[in-house]
């Protein structure tokens, strides 16, 4: 069965033996999907045992870290009408990919579909998955699964049409909650965000991680795409929100710091969302303080 509707974007910095198993993974798919690697500046000898394990693969070496832009370089050179992401330590089920394309033609105005994500190796469900399953965002009776206000790019599949119009991943926010403003300026654009429980993505998360590095560029990405696209007075609570319930470190202080220093690009670049797309978000955080789910301003 194969399936040429979906390419699959994977980005990795120096983690050789987790993405070398991704890839094993994804050869084995019934759906031969084509795979593109962003190596990001890895020192480990990446780009070499991608090459001699999986020649199939089209490697691409920016020769740096681009953290999520290195997604963006990817999908320039894809040619399917979707693109699914997966993260060099997660992979797609088999039949996953086929049935979010099938999805995507059914549904015109269907712009992403993320999947149901189970941790390996013990198999059980991240606790997010309770967050997409009963998301309380209202949408329309066509959709064939919950409307989300967000996606989580290492479980997703999306338009490619629909992600480079909307720009793909901000240069500026690196990685941590990056996908946020994108999915806003999605729906903004008028596509619609849903989770199928029917999919599946296995996540096996590496140990190579800086934890720290990651919520503090999420804490400061939040604050960024809150002051790019909320408007005055949301944005303000949003962030005194923020300020009352992150942990009390040099972390956060760290993350408020960047955020605070980057007011002449954020005023250049600010664009207010739609009023029906910032109605969703407050609906959405409504559900968010609620949810007992990691993220990355907790």
């Amino acid at each position: 069965m194969t399936d040429p509707r979906t390419t699959v974007v994977v980005i990795t910095h120096n983690r050789r033996p987790e993405l070398l198993r991704t890839l094993d993974r994804l050869a084995e798919l019934p759906e031969r999907p084509e795979v593109i690697v962003t190596d990001n500046g890895s020192t480990d000898g990446t780009s070499a045992a991608v090459a001699r394990h999986h020649p199939q693969v089209r490697l691409l070496s920016p020769g740096r870290n681009l953290g999520a832009v290195g997604r963006n370089l990817a999908v320039r050179q894809v040619r399917t009408p979707y693109v699914a992401f997966c993260d060099d330590d997660s992979w797609w089920a088999p039949g996953a990919l086929a049935g979010a394309a099938d999805l995507l033609d059914r549904h015109a105005a269907l712009g992403s579909v993320t999947a149901r994500i189970v941790v390996e190796p013990d198999g059980a469900e991240d606790p997010i998955v309770e967050e997409l399953r009963n998301s309380p965002l209202p949408g329309p009776r066509w959709l064939p699964g919950p409307a989300l206000g967000s996606f989580l790019a290492a479980a997703t599949v999306l338009r490619t049409d629909a992600f480079r119009r909307a720009g793909g991943f901000h240069p500026r926010l690196w990685l941590g909650g990056e996908e946020e403003l994108l999915a806003a300026d999605l729906a903004a654009d008028g596509w619609w965000l849903t989770y199928a429980e029917e999919l599946t993505i296995h996540h096996h998360p590496s140990g190579v991680r800086d934890s720290t590095r990651r919520r503090r560029d999420g804490i400061r990405n939040t604050l960024w795409f809150t002051w790019l696209r909320r408007p005055l007075g949301p944005a303000l609570r949003r962030t005194l929100y923020l300020a009352r319930t992150v942990p009390r470190d040099t972390t956060s202080l760290h993350a408020f710091a960047e955020a605070a220093g980057a007011l002449p690009w954020i005023v250049r670049e600010r664009r207010v969302l739609p009023p029906e797309v910032e109605a969703r978000l407050r609906l959405l955080e409504a559900g968010q303080r609620r949810s007992k789910a990691r993220r990355y301003t907790g």
